[in-house]
């Protein structure tokens, strides 16, 4: 399934690259770190690579497979129309919403324990936990390589934990196969972007897949949080901080602590190096933990948080005695 997921990556990128002309570009603005345009939407060949297998096997989640798979199509269709044309943002969140909503209510049929709070309310906040899982992504989407990395790694950490619990595992690691041809062509100097069409539906999955997984009993709750910590943390901390600032947390903005580090000097290469570590270090916690300790996983992200908030910190700190103009 990886290999099939793989070639058909492979094959839709050579497309791409081909009409890359045609394509729309991604360029230099008050978010991005580049200098020169780039050709966007390459989030189209994971697509292209993971869809045939999510058909052939799809993972053994609460609900109706089917129900999912138009959820994912709802999200992925408005990406691609925003990455084309523009879509209005009341528009395109209420479209995630609702594709997160139908994914709650699927995932209500899991074999996990009933949710303590009141049912409508462990909905509701499943859901606005994939709407924020979907923007993070496209937030962390902002330098080299680091997005199409922390698919790779995180969609087969999901592979890996399946197929230790004995469920089927294929799509996760179709997942993680189908974004690494694309990795290829994202690393410094990226020649290509995934554009909203690939990092939102990347995120609504990690979300909707990790939740989806610990209703079905294939992982306890802390998993995908620990998993993907490097993108939550940044970005929770960051639109937070910008919040309680009461700036416009919608506008574009640089102000992401990979983001500072890249224009503290570390450039794509050294952002992608800082926060792959920390990538490939959340990772391997998290599987190791699922192996040999599972019930301390939430003691382990504590710990992450800790590491994460120093590094934070010593960002926020060289920002502060080292830019010009700090906010």
């Amino acid at each position: 399934m990886a290999l099939l997921a793989a070639a058909g990556s492979v094959l839709a990128l050579a497309v791409l690259t081909r009409l890359a002309p045609w394509l729309p570009l991604d360029r230099p603005g008050s978010r991005s770190l580049h200098a020169r345009p780039v050709s966007r939407v390459g989030g189209l060949a994971i697509w292209a690579g993971v869809l045939p297998v999510a058909l052939l096997a799809p993972p053994a989640l609460p609900g109706n497979p089917a129900i999912w798979l138009l959820a994912w199509g709802l999200v992925a269709a408005i990406s691609l129309a925003d990455d084309f044309r523009g879509v209005h943002p009341v528009y395109r969140l209420a479209s995630q919403a609702a594709a997160a909503v139908a994914v709650a209510v699927q995932m209500s049929g899991g074999s996990a324990p009933a949710p303590a709070l009141a049912p409508y309310l462990a909905l509701g906040g499943a859901a606005l936990a994939v709407v924020w899982a979907a923007n993070l992504y496209n937030f962390m989407d902002g330098s080299d390589g680091l997005a199409a990395a922390m698919g790779t790694c995180g969609f087969a950490a999901y592979g890996v934990a399946a197929w230790q619990a004995g469920a089927p595992a294929g799509a996760y690691f179709a997942l993680a196969a189908a974004t690494l041809p694309f990795f290829a062509l994202n690393v410094p100097p990226a020649r290509m972007f995934m554009g909203d069409v690939g990092a939102v539906p990347l995120g609504f999955l990690a979300a909707a897949l990790g939740l989806g997984g610990w209703r079905a009993g294939t992982w306890p709750a802390w998993f995908p949080v620990l998993v993907f910590l490097p993108f939550i943390a940044d970005a929770t901390v960051t639109l937070g901080r910008r919040a309680w600032r009461r700036e416009r947390v919608w506008e574009a903005h640089k102000m992401h602590y990979y983001q500072r580090l890249h224009q503290l000097g570390a450039g794509h290469r050294g952002t992608l190096l800082v926060f792959g570590a920390l990538i490939a270090g959340t990772v391997a916690s998290a599987l190791a933990t699922l192996a040999i300790a599972p019930d301390a996983g939430w003691i382990v992200i504590a710990a992450w948080s800790g590491a994460l908030g120093t590094l934070f910190g010593g960002i926020e700190y060289f920002w502060r005695h080292h830019t010009p103009n700090p906010r």
